[in-house]
């Protein structure tokens, strides 16, 4: 996937009117999981990205993964991006898709398995938005 694919993807299904609210949205919620990720994982992931989505994770890892709850990521990408969380979460939630569809599915897992239960059903969460149970 290249850079205009994944932003591109971001503004498309989150209905933003501009690239720039896009790139915010991106590096908002990767800003943030980098933070909850270990620094090998971290660099896993922004291995499979193009290389201007994959700054965003590269350049917030931290020594150790900050371990907050769903609600402080949540939180995070509010204060980062800037705007309303009920919006804040629906950016979050498209941008982990497009993340998803990226990367390789078993990068993606292996995501998945530094994350707590919550975060999984965040991640599965349908394009109303609706938390549902992962699978």
């Amino acid at each position: 996937m290249t850079y205009d694919d994944f932003m591109g993807e971001v503004q498309h299904r989150t209905g933003l009117s501009s690239l720039g609210d896009a790139v915010a949205a991106v590096h908002a919620t990767l800003e943030t999981l980098a933070e909850r990720l270990t620094d090998d994982e971290a660099k896993a992931l922004a291995s499979q990205l193009p290389r201007e989505v994959a700054v965003y994770i590269l350049g917030s890892v931290l020594v150790e993964p900050d371990r907050m709850s769903l609600d402080e990521f949540l939180n995070r990408i509010t204060w980062r991006e800037q705007i309303g969380r009920t919006d804040a979460i629906e950016h979050a939630r498209v941008v982990m898709e497009v993340l998803q569809e990226a990367a390789s599915e078993q990068e993606t897992n292996e995501v998945l398995s530094q994350l707590p239960p919550e975060y999984h059903a965040f991640i599965a969460s349908d394009d109303q938005g609706e938390w549902k149970q992962a699978a």
